[in-house]
């Protein structure tokens, strides 16, 4: 008790650093800022980037001079946005900048006088002042005509500012606003705008800043790494360079420098250790834990789709979609919040207590993202830090059940014991958010009922994310095989299904609607290759409505809302189909912008995959909407008013493209695996009439999805949905060949990830269905994981060796189990956890894909 009142007294001395700026007002005009730069990514880099350069040290910074100097106009100078996003990189070294202005000018140039350019203010005297100083200058630069220009000999001449190099400093900072706000993702990170999420990440730059004076005070030089909220609130800061020096100078005596120089996040590098060092520091300064949701790293951002946007002159104007939509469809209003949870510690335990103990969490209203049990260590019992990352709906309770568990001589599992429960209540965090950040300790309810004086307590720390709107994941099931085919779309290898329903469900398995693709002149001509073509729906209520006919061009979405239509082209990376229509919607092959596949997430062909992008003025670069995964029927829809077309859309592409051999929306029996008397359909659709509750098709792709899914982060392994780690050594984790744990081809051979808790090491398969090979000590050593050549993770024969924690050498079925390999196998341990329900995982803790790639050395 004594060192939490210490730890307290340390977080209140911290909340006394003032700070000069309204830094939440601040935040929120740089995310405006920053989101205006990402829409002109022709300033990354190349000419346009260039000639901003050249124009800022030229133009800018000597009218800011004069401005500073005397007053050179009324009111405030508004900086040509160019000019701006240099400015603002130049900043963000701020030791670097205010020795340039020093020595250019006699003096730091701050932004005092100074409006930013989106902000929408009155700039004609600006626009004068500029004309008169530079005539032959424009003061808006037209980026586009920029590109196509060769200017290099004009930029050649100038000297200003030689010694800091700006194109460096632009690419470190160019991908900082995918980090903190994204490009509209599978979650939508509008909690980084919010004013809670904004309060607490000030807060937490005050305990930032109050490490580093410590460290300074002891004479302790350590690389000191922030999460992302907290870096966006420094960046905010050091944005206005006066107030910044003097600031920082209070506390720390010299202004602070922004080391974003370093890159390597490799395990063991300085900027993983720093950041691993800062969490150590962190919670024992203040008590609190570092980590927070919506704040750490989100890994590489996706690949754009092309490298010019599209000017808004190709851009349709954007209207309100037809409530027609809403009349045919009526799909219930789902939310999710991102969730961070670690237990930290307990008390009060009886005396004399032995054995391990963990702690077993739920929801007490099972979601389409959340419903099964998960398991953590506690962290002052294990000494090793597990943090579970999961997305859930704001609803209900999250329950704790604490477990002790009795290791036995007896070879069979030893005895477990619920010692207590406990809740705590997400509406009353969420609804409406009054936090975003809660640690505290909370009394459990013994299991046995007698109540003691003093009663078990867990220290819980958990975090959220605001709630937003979910992806929608919804399902076709086809109601019987296919009959005969005919060719109906005006394009080579294209099929039909005649008369064969297809159900789309949604992530509760409830019908959304029913689909059917008719002959709309004659049914029974099924031989005309000209014969045009109608799809209809059957609407919950039983209403029957058409929903797209086959014209000319295409087919006609929706009464002509829109308009389904190839593109003929030879690239194989452009887009292949458009709905043309009030928006502009361009379907590509593969898996593009967000759902890029990650890392080693199963290798399935891209064939299978189309992605809906849409481009607009507010995303020139496009924005992905929706994926079509027409192998197996899976639909996901970011964006509500797109559902009906996704759906429809999805149905005619399934209808009309035949690739690789396989029916794409057909029912196959031999595809269909009985799994604890559920029947799963691994490549194809279910059939109608057949009786079962898609536990591992639906529910994989609705709830453990890429980021959709429940996770635990720890010891050497990676994300236990989206797994690509790698490595032996203690902790190695899910090592070598181990691919996504839910979808995964893996590949392996050699020693891969072997060492003290290898994981799945070598030659994992496809946890759902795989094929598993492997080679040489494939997942040896101790706490190996699924060792050697894993086979299906869900009916699995299974083969491997080594001394595995996990499921033993050669893991077995997953689901059903046809036995482990052989070995010393201490449940799933090492890398391995429930596939389903995420279990635990061994090892040391990691802090890969948690760092920023900004710190300080203090």
């Amino acid at each position: 008790m004594e060192m939490e009142k210490e730890q307290e007294l340390e977080w209140l001395e911290a909340q006394k650093i003032r700070i000069s700026v309204d830094l939440v007002a601040a935040a929120k005009r740089q995310l405006q800022f920053l989101a205006a730069v990402d829409k002109n990514r022709c300033l990354y880099e190349g000419p346009a980037l260039q000639r901003a350069i050249y124009r800022y040290n030229a133009c800018w910074l000597p009218l800011l001079a004069k401005h500073t100097e005397s007053q050179i106009i009324e009111g405030f100078l508004v900086v040509p946005f160019d000019c701006e996003w240099i400015w603002h990189c130049h900043r963000l070294n701020p030791v670097r900048y205010k020795t340039d202005c020093e020595e250019l000018y006699g003096k730091t140039l701050d932004n005092s006088n100074v409006v930013s350019s989106v902000q929408g203010t009155y700039k004609k005297e600006t626009e004068e002042i500029w004309n008169r100083l530079y005539p032959d200058e424009p003061y808006d630069l037209d980026l586009t005509k920029v590109i196509l220009e060769d200017s290099s000999a004009e930029l050649s001449g100038l000297e200003k500012c030689k010694k800091y190099d700006l194109v460096s400093a632009v690419s470190r900072q160019s991908p900082f606003f995918y980090q903190v706000i994204g490009r509209k993702m599978m979650v939508s990170r509008s909690h980084v705008n919010d004013d809670i999420f904004l309060e607490e990440a000030v807060a937490r730059y005050k305990g930032f800043l109050h490490l580093i004076k410590k460290n300074k005070e002891r004479s302790i030089k350590r690389f000191t790494v922030p999460t992302y909220d907290i870096d966006l609130i420094w960046h905010t800061h050091q944005l206005h360079p006066v107030s910044y020096c003097m600031d920082v100078t209070v506390v720390l005596g010299k202004v602070l420098e922004h080391d974003d120089m370093d890159q390597d996040r490799s395990k063991g590098k300085k900027l993983d250790t720093g950041f691993s060092g800062t969490t150590k520091q962190w919670e024992e300064t203040f008590g609190l834990r570092y980590w927070k949701a919506g704040a750490m790293y989100r890994g590489i951002a996706p690949s754009s789709l092309t490298t010019v946007p599209f000017s808004s002159n190709h851009v349709r104007k954007e209207v309100i979609p037809s409530k027609e939509y809403q009349k045919i469809i009526d799909l219930p209003e789902l939310k999710v919040v991102e969730v961070l949870l670690e237990i930290v510690a307990v008390k009060n335990l009886p005396e004399g207590h032995k054995g391990s103990l963990f702690v077993l969490f739920s929801k007490s209203q099972p979601d389409v993202f959340f419903n099964a049990k998960q398991k953590l260590t506690i962290l002052s019992q294990s000494r090793v830090k597990q943090v579970a990352s999961f997305q859930c709906e704001p609803t209900g309770e999250l329950l704790f059940e604490l477990v002790s568990h009795s290791p036995s001589k007896i070879p069979v599992a030893g005895a477990s014991k619920t010692m207590g429960t406990t809740s705590l209540s997400l509406q009353n965090f969420l609804d409406p958010v009054s936090k975003l950040r809660v640690e505290k300790w909370i009394d459990l309810m013994p299991s046995s009922g007698t109540v003691s004086s003093k009663p078990i307590s867990l220290r819980i720390s958990i975090s959220f994310t605001l709630p937003t709107l979910a992806t929608r994941v919804l399902h076709m099931v086809r109601s019987r095989p296919s009959s005969k085919s005919s060719c109906f779309f005006p394009i080579p290898g294209m099929v039909q299904h005649a008369k064969s329903w297809a159900r789309v469900i949604d992530e509760s398995h409830s019908e959304v609607i029913k689909l059917q693709m008719r002959d709309s002149r004659n049914e029974k001509a099924k031989d005309s290759c000209t014969q045009s073509k109608q799809v209809i729906g059957i609407t919950k209520s039983g209403e029957t409505r058409p929903l797209a006919d086959m014209v000319e061009i295409g087919w006609s979405l929706m009464d002509s809302h829109s308009c389904l239509q190839l593109t003929k082209t030879s690239s194989k990376e452009y887009h292949i189909f458009e709905l043309i229509g009030n928006r502009m919607i361009k379907i590509f092959k593969g898996r593009k912008l967000d759902y890029e596949p990650k890392n080693c997430e199963k290798k399935r062909t891209e064939e299978d995959f189309m992605t809906a992008v849409e481009f607009s003025a507010e995303d020139p670069y496009g924005k992905a909407i929706a994926l079509l995964d027409l192998k197996t029927g899976v639909i996901k829809v970011k964006e509500e008013w797109f559902v009906l077309p996704a759906i429809i859309s999805a149905f005619i592409l399934s209808n009309t493209l035949k690739k690789g051999g396989y029916d794409d929306f057909a029912a196959n029996n031999e595809n269909l695996k009985e799994v604890n008397g559920e029947i799963e359909g691994v490549n194809g659709l279910h059939e109608e009439g057949v009786q079962t509750n898609m536990t591992t098709s639906v529910e994989t792709e609705a709830k453990l999805n890429m980021d959709e899914a429940n996770m635990v982060h720890t010891g050497g392994c990676g994300s236990m949905v989206n797994s690509c780690g790698c490595g032996g050594g203690c902790g190695g984790g899910c090592g070598g060949g181990c691919g996504n744990m839910v979808k995964s081809s893996g590949c392996g051979g050699g020693n891969c990830g072997s060492g003290c808790g290898g994981g799945c090491g070598g030659g994992c398969g496809n946890m759902v269905k795989s094929s598993g090979c492997g080679g040489g000590s494939c997942g040896s050593g101790c706490g190996g994981g699924c060792g050697g050549g894993c086979g299906n993770m869900i009916k699995s024969s299974g083969c491997g060796s080594g001394c595995g924690g996990g499921c033993g050498g050669g893991c077995g079925d997953m689901v059903k189990s046809g036995g482990c390999g052989s070995g010393c196998g201490g449940g799933c341990g090492g890398g391995c956890g429930n596939m389903v329900k995420s279990g635990g995982c061994g090892g040391k803790p990691t802090f890969e894909d948690k760092v920023d790639n900004e710190a300080v050395v203090a």
